[in-house]
């Protein structure tokens, strides 16, 4: 089925003029659909993963939820950037093709850009703002309701099991190629487990949470100022580390993820700062004690299980991740590792800021 027929599967608005895929994503596979009148909307059209989420209702499920929340708590529901999913013509809010696969509809936000990294601390800060916002706005979701579609996302307990399993099973060549990064984790094994120790005895609250509150996740205008937060698919219970510290990992490093030249990666304090004091400002009177005496380790925890799972992914033959070429992945796990290394020489640093901040 082309893609003008599967367009046509979903309840929307204006008639298809074209299409282009939009490759910024690791995981699905997305495109943005133009109409042919001005002022008809243009819309993303995305088949999701199949390999990676395996209960695909459950995951539009929690996203249908939240957007529906998120909206009953604006003035202007229809003026505010929160994503709108289109129902399919049978009333789900996807659509399955003849190959099995699932596809979802939204209404692109139009005059927006996405950053790779942070250019200036005004994009940290912006950001920093909408996803405290955007934290703070689902306080009083109850994360409950919300299905765990992928099952210990950010576990590290788990995420250690799979590298282990991966080191087991994996060709010698591979092994070899990352030896290094291999010892580097299993040195790190047990203070990088500290936050999921804390988690497992009770000592922070479950909250509803995006999980890949990655700076490319979040949407800009013209003039660099923050418009909303995408990517949905990642909605589940989870802990306010786990979405201060990925935003931290995106935005606060000198470099993309799969920059080759390790020198170029390192920490920026002042980036740290900004987005630190947009994302308190937002949320800190909503957050516990206990989360605000542990969240100078969110930006650790985050990237080490990042450059951990693109390292179990490189052993086990690149499965997940998308690659463009044979040691893609291995290239990413040495970028965030050398990434990590800069940020743990910042920690008193950060912890100061946070302290700080009110």
């Amino acid at each position: 089925m082309n893609l003008h027929k599967l367009f046509d599967q979903f309840d929307h608005e204006g008639i298809f003029r074209n299409t282009k895929e939009i490759k910024s994503g690791h995981i699905n596979t997305t495109f943005l659909i133009q109409t042919q009148a001005q002022e008809t909307p243009d819309y993303i059209l995305q088949k999701i993963n199949s390999v990676v989420f395996k209960n695909i209702p459950e995951l539009i499920q929690n996203k249908v939820l939240v957007c529906n929340f998120l909206r009953s708590k604006t003035k202007h529901p229809e003026q505010e950037n929160v994503i709108r999913l289109m129902p399919s013509m049978s009333g789900d809010y996807f659509f399955i093709d003849e190959d099995k696969e699932y596809w979802n509809l939204m209404v692109f936000i139009s005059d927006s850009q996405v950053f790779l990294k942070a250019e200036n601390t005004k994009i940290a800060l912006e950001a920093g703002r909408l996803f405290g916002r955007f934290f703070y706005l689902l306080n009083d979701f109850d994360a409950e309701d919300l299905s765990e579609t992928i099952p210990r996302f950010h576990d590290m307990n788990f995420r250690f099991q799979q590298f282990e399993a991966a080191l087991a099973a994996s060709n010698t060549d591979r092994l070899n190629q990352a030896k290094t990064e291999i010892i580097f984790a299993n040195e790190l094994k047990k203070e990088m487990c500290l936050l999921q120790e804390l988690k497992n005895t009770g000592k922070f609250p479950i909250r509803a949470t995006h999980n890949d509150t990655k700076l490319s996740n979040a949407l800009f205008d013209d003039n660099d100022n923050a418009l909303s937060v995408i990517d949905l698919d990642t909605l589940m219970p989870g802990l306010v580390h786990y979405d201060f510290g990925d935003s931290v990992r995106t935005m606060c490093s000198s470099a993309e993820e799969d920059e080759t030249n390790l020198e170029k990666v390192h920490f920026i304090p002042d980036n740290f700062m900004a987005f630190t004091e947009g994302f308190l400002y937002s949320c800190k009177s909503i957050l516990t004690q206990s989360e605000l005496d542990y969240l100078y380790l969110a930006p650790q925890y985050m990237t080490f299980i990042m450059g951990l799972r693109f390292l179990t992914d490189y052993l086990n033959n690149d499965i997940y991740y998308k690659i463009n070429y044979p040691e893609h992945n291995l290239t990413r796990a040495k970028n965030q590792f050398a990434l990590l290394k800069s940020i743990r020489l910042q920690e008193n640093r950060m912890r100061e800021i946070i302290d700080l901040i009110e």
